[in-house]
């Protein structure tokens, strides 16, 4: 077996075997297989696609092409998924919120892609954490606190690292065979026994269509369970930020504020408290997805979910005391300037994408890999749809470096926001459910 005959079956539109696609991707890992081959399989895969059976047989491919954890702890391993959007901090609540709950949360992240911040980045916002951790203080975290919010391994779906960075510059990251793959390879190689994907649409998501986010939630939930993890999605929507703020302090102070019972808005808990709901009952700890989505709020209100945040962010090497003191920890940018715009009405709609490449501007996210984020920027008190504004009514407020920097995200900011007249259907926060 060698890469060109695979390659040459998969241009002609033969279905591949599992044995194919592993020995594919046990060649992506050790580098047997060359950058053109890896562009060339890519490129195959977008255009002729893969079987249902292929899809899993790739994913379990690259998923046993590293290290695969595996536990011996007393209760479920479950984890979520996101497949990005703005405003999206449900990580931070879901995370402590299951772990106190009776779950182990082992979520492996990853860093901001495109106009989406990164759960990595914000996490690290915090004065002191560190989300790069070996595997043994990795597994003392999740067995001692519940949880742990880390980056992969090196060790961990090594192909999927090296075919993410082929597919970016070949132009088949749209592929959904390939995304179905990459998405899970890294999931079930952190052991998971449960997964629930929140599957983000709309013009803040980079599925922007019900049909394109319905197509991939079927593909990775029948994927997922073919592979032996109990799988459900939520398609959610992401038309407007999910939660107040964007950036990467002001999102842990919001999801912060959350834990402590002083949301400014109940969207974020309202969805991550589904998203853990469907990941109880899935895993036995609850009855039904709305009993376990009333124990997920009950951590909330209670302060377990915060208490074992703040041992989270402690493991990890930031403050004893973050939770109480979250305001005197975070970096606060220097400009801070309410945003206002001209005319005034009902907003009908926000051009989410516009809104988190504002943020990506300020210095929010990456331009290039080698960008240092700026934790402190974003925008904060950002309006909602169905909201009057008018000239004396901020629509956000922009945390900045300089007043160049602010001019520049007022502009942009003014400009991804609909104003009408006459009020409009507000979105619902979930649209559907597959499993």
């Amino acid at each position: 077996m060698d890469a060109r005959q695979i390659l040459g079956r998969l241009r002609g539109g033969v279905t591949l075997t599992a044995d194919e696609l592993e020995w594919f991707a046990r060649g992506l890992a050790s580098g047997n297989v060359t950058d053109a081959q890896a562009g060339a399989f890519a490129m195959g895969v977008c255009t002729q696609g893969l079987s249902s059976t292929g899809r899993v047989a790739l994913t379990q491919a690259m998923r046993d092409s590293g290290d695969v954890l595996k536990w011996h702890l007393d209760a479920p391993i479950v984890d979520k998924h996101s497949t990005g959007g703005i405003g999206d901090s449900t990580s931070f609540l879901l995370a402590p919120a299951l772990a106190a709950c009776g779950a182990y949360v082992p979520m492996i992240s990853g860093r901001g892609l495109g106009h989406t911040g990164g759960t990595l980045d914000k996490l690290e916002a915090i004065p002191g954490v560190k989300t790069e951790v070996n595997e043994a203080k990795f597994r003392k975290i999740v067995g001692e606190i519940g949880c742990a919010i880390v980056s992969a391994t090196s060790d961990m779906a090594p192909a999927d690292k090296r075919l993410y960075a082929i597919r970016d510059v070949t132009g088949t990251v749209a592929s959904i065979d390939l995304i179905t793959a990459s998405i899970l390879a890294k999931k079930l190689a952190a052991g998971l026994e449960t997964l629930v994907l929140d599957i983000k649409v709309g013009s803040g998501a980079f599925m922007k269509t019900m049909d394109d986010a319905e197509e991939l939630a079927q593909s990775l939930v029948s994927t997922a369970n073919q592979a032996g993890c109990k799988t459900t999605a939520l398609i959610t929507d992401m038309n407007q930020p999910l939660a107040k703020s964007m950036g990467n302090a002001l999102e842990i102070m919001e999801a912060v504020q959350c834990l402590n019972g002083d949301e400014q808005d109940q969207d974020l808990p309202d969805l991550s408290a589904a998203l853990g709901g469907e990941l109880l009952a899935s895993a036995g700890l609850a009855d039904n997805a709305e009993e376990g989505a009333l124990q997920i709020m009950d951590s909330f209100y209670d302060g377990s979910a915060a208490e074992c945040f703040q041992k989270m962010i402690a493991a990890l090497g930031g403050p004893g005391d973050f939770v109480e003191r979250w305001h005197d920890r975070l970096p606060a940018a220097p400009i801070q300037r309410d945003i206002f715009i001209q005319g005034e009405g009902y907003i009908t709609g926000f051009d989410g994408e516009a809104l988190g490449h504002a943020v990506v501007t300020l210095g929010g996210g990456r331009l290039r890999d080698t960008d240092k984020i700026d934790p402190s920027v974003g925008l904060s008190d950002i309006a909602s749809i169905g909201d009057i504004v008018d000239r004396n009514i901020p629509v956000a407020v922009v945390h900045a470096a300089s007043e160049s920097a602010a001019d520049q995200a007022e502009t942009a900011v003014r400009a991804a926001i609909t104003i009408s007249t006459e009020d409009c259907e507000l979105p619902p926060a979930i649209y559907n459910r597959v499993s």
